[in-house]
């Protein structure tokens, strides 16, 4: 029987959930996830019996949002740090709306190889 969305995830749970990668003798890495915590204060899981964590709906979401804009995104976690800190909650698609076009990207790049080219032929 699965659990409901609503209901408390353990950290292997909330691993599988956010696709984490398992190291060669296929265990997950939740390693990573409680990294994140030390890192994050808005991550807060209950920490039960035995210390325990277990997460609820919003430290999941929390979690996906952290893993998109550093694994993703390639930010770093200071950036990722004044996101989560900034006032206005942003939702995933409109921070991948605000990311770079690969394609505005190499075209940008492009004018700018041939300003370099420019100026080395002006030499």
């Amino acid at each position: 029987m699965d659990k409901s969305d609503s209901a408390y995830k353990t950290i292997g749970e909330v691993a599988k959930i956010l696709n984490l990668k398992s190291n060669k003798k296929g265990e997950l890495p939740t390693h990573i996830i409680r990294f994140w915590e030390t890192q994050f204060k808005q991550i807060k899981p209950k920490i039960l019996n035995s210390n325990r964590r277990y997460y609820d709906e919003n430290c999941i979401n929390i979690l996906k949002k952290v893993k998109f804009l550093l694994k993703e995104q390639g930010m770093t976690i200071n950036g990722v740090k004044k996101i989560l800190n900034n006032k206005k909650p942003l939702k995933l698609d409109e921070i991948s709306n605000q990311s770079i076009n690969a394609n505005n990207l190499r075209n940008k790049l492009v004018k700018i190889s041939s300003i370099i080219k420019s100026l080395k032929n002006n030499k």
